[in-house]
């Protein structure tokens, strides 16, 4: 039963990390001027990677 909810949680996360990616781009653009970097990548590749893991199980 975990395993079934895990998958499509997993994905959710993805996805929503995804979008705030998107939403937050021009934030992270002007924030990169004044030498900032927001750690959206980071969250990207995370909940893609434990999304890609849960999908090979």
């Amino acid at each position: 039963m975990k395993h079934r909810l895990t998958r499509p949680v997993l994905f959710a996360a993805y996805q929503l990390s995804v979008a705030t990616g998107i939403a937050l781009l021009p934030i992270a653009l002007a924030a990169r001027r004044v030498g900032v970097t927001l750690p959206i990548r980071r969250l990207v590749e995370v909940t893609g990677g434990a999304y890609e893991r849960a999908s090979v199980q």
